[in-house]
């Protein structure tokens, strides 16, 4: 949410609470709300936020989580499987990841169907887990 913006809106709600009337009904409260705080167009804010590399991948998060993350965006974005969706999704994969994937002889992902990379992905995060307990 917009914390500034949230403040403000509150006063102007409260100003209706003290006799100021600041909607005139219900749904003119609710369409007033969501133009103030709700995305215009998720899908298209779901489409950037998948294609900006530079704010957008795994980071930080474990495997799962960025793959619940770019599931969601996906789904929101109305994403078609295929090449493009698995390019993106190799571009936000932790680079030590990636390098690993990359490192495959065989079982390498089919880079049209993002579900393989994620299996793949999952199985490569896996052996680097273990690997790092070994050591």
């Amino acid at each position: 949410m917009k914390a500034r913006w949230a403040s403000t809106y509150t006063l102007h709600i409260l100003r209706c609470l003290r006799g100021i009337r600041s909607f005139t009904d219900w749904a003119a409260f609710e369409k007033d709300f969501q133009a103030e705080f709700f995305l215009i167009d998720p899908a298209k804010s779901a489409t950037l936020a998948l294609c900006n590399r530079e704010q957008y991948g795994q980071g930080k998060q474990t495997l799962d989580e960025y793959i619940n993350s770019f599931q969601v965006l996906v789904k929101q974005a109305a994403y078609p499987n295929g090449l493009q969706l698995c390019l993106t999704f190799q571009d936000g994969l932790h680079p030590t990841l990636m390098e690993h994937i990359d490192n495959l002889a065989k079982d390498h992902p089919d880079n049209e169907q993002v579900a393989s990379w994620y299996k793949v992905a999952q199985d490569q995060w896996q052996l680097m887990e273990i690997q790092q307990e070994l050591c």
